[in-house]
């Protein structure tokens, strides 16, 4: 793969060819981007989608949103820092190109800032919810409606495919959804595959999928015009990450780990003695030991050793890519960043101890059972009166049901497939507490 096309500034539908030295530096096409995907309005409703406890009401807990925005804060740094190694180790790239050290921080910063953008409602629970109404739910009996792929679509739901449906998928008088650019967008495809063949490889870019079989033909040309290198073969869809995908990637693991396990101790699932325990030894090199004992509070002593664990893993993970950019180029590097990094087994203790205080706690748990049943019963009255309103066998029930569709959602899709991903979709973009005002009002008018 070669950097000058992995930066490519296209955007769906563009006749010509974006050229990096013609840009405006005061409103790079990079950093439209982000700005397009922050007024978004599906950007928007990360604010009440959760990040760990689902439907919390405490002020301490960090949602989608302001996860989605730390990640990006935290992306920006790393795409920055390897763009000014990749720019001194490439110096053509500035000299003929115009790149920039800052456009790697603006290409993952807005990657980042997208990459939980497809996420349904309660959480990762809200995923599997999605899956467990097909694969073994009511769903069930539309499987010898569609192919296998597009059955794996929906038993196995993704919501990093979800997130390419929402920034791209077009619709009347919106051609291309959100329109950012190619190279943003490859940094977004972390896992640039379909559905089928599950996990062929141990690669990380095979651990999960990146699209939907609707949304295969765009997919094949942004990655053809990136550059991106094909491993699948016959039929089969699937290449090598876009090499920024790796740092997106890493803000993401960066951010979970340690700003989660901060959720935990400020929650009181976990206790404060751990946060010592842990994150000194990600940051005892740094640690300035008189103004950690200065600190008063609780937050404040966690806020400080968080900032610098921080720091520390973004140094890590530069290094590590900057190790192996060539390999990344070459598509021969099947880890993620973060697994290779000096602090990976202090992240999995903190990761274990998150795991069993915080996704694990009896609050999480029983919210996600709420939530598992509210996702089943929108999808089974949706998708029942869907399908029977374009069939013509609608009851009045049904039509009552659809009436609660926002208007873009009310127009017809020919294709069974196509009708079940329109709804899913739907109940998908659903934050929260919108879901459970829905559920809520169909419930209590049952008749």
């Amino acid at each position: 793969m070669k950097w000058e096309q992995l930066l490519s500034l296209k955007r769906h539908g563009d006749i010509s060819k974006r050229i990096r030295k013609e840009e405006d530096d005061t409103r790079l096409g990079f950093e439209v981007d982000y700005d397009r995907i922050i007024f978004s309005s599906a950007f928007r409703s990360l604010q009440d989608k959760t990040q760990v406890i689902p439907l919390s009401k405490t002020d301490f807990v960090h949602n989608r949103l302001t996860h989605s925005l730390e990640v990006s804060v935290v992306g920006r740094s790393l795409g920055r820092l390897v763009g000014k190694k990749i720019i001194e180790k490439y110096p053509y790239l500035s000299e003929i190109h115009g790149y920039q050290m800052n456009d790697f921080g603006a290409i993952v910063a807005a990657a980042s800032l997208a990459h939980d953008i497809g996420n349904p409602p309660f959480g990762h629970s809200g995923e599997k919810a999605i899956g467990e109404y097909f694969k073994t739910g009511k769903g069930q009996h539309f499987k010898d409606k569609v192919t296998a792929k597009e059955w794996q679509d929906l038993i196995d739901f993704e919501g990093n495919a979800n997130g390419f449906s929402v920034l791209t998928t077009s619709r009347e008088g919106v051609e291309g959804s959100i329109r950012i650019s190619y190279a943003t967008l490859g940094a977004f495809m972390k896992y640039p595959k379909e559905s089928l063949p599950k996990k062929p490889t141990t690669k990380i870019c095979d651990k999960k999928y990146g699209f939907f079989q609707q949304d295969k033909a765009f997919f094949s040309d942004v990655a053809k015009e990136l550059g991106l290198i094909n491993n699948k073969s016959g039929n089969d869809i699937g290449f090598e990450r876009h090499p920024l995908a790796y740092l997106v990637e890493a803000a993401d693991d960066i951010c979970y780990t340690i700003i989660d396990f901060e959720d935990g101790i400020n929650l009181g699932l976990i206790q404060e003695e751990f946060a010592l325990e842990y994150l000194i030894k990600l940051v005892k090199n740094g640690i300035d030991s008189k103004k950690y004992n200065s600190l008063t509070t609780k937050e404040d002593r966690i806020s400080y050793l968080r900032a610098l664990a921080i720091g520390s893993l973004i140094q890590d993970a530069v290094k590590i890519f900057i190790e192996n950019e060539e390999d990344i180029l070459k598509g021969e590097f099947p880890f993620a960043l973060m697994d290779k990094s000096q602090y990976a087994a202090q992240m999995n203790d903190i990761i274990q101890i998150s795991i069993k205080n915080v996704y694990q706690s009896r609050e999480v748990i029983e919210k996600e059972l709420v939530g598992y049943k509210v996702i089943n019963t929108l999808l089974d009255k949706f998708c029942t009166a869907y399908n029977n309103k374009i069939e013509g066998n609608a009851s009045n029930y049904d039509n009552l049901i659809l009436k609660l569709l926002p208007e873009r959602y009310q127009f017809q899709k020919e294709d069974v497939y196509n009708r079940i991903l329109h709804i899913c979709h739907f109940v998908s973009m659903l934050t929260d507490g919108k879901a459970l005002q829905l559920y809520n009002t169909i419930e209590s008018n049952k008749s």
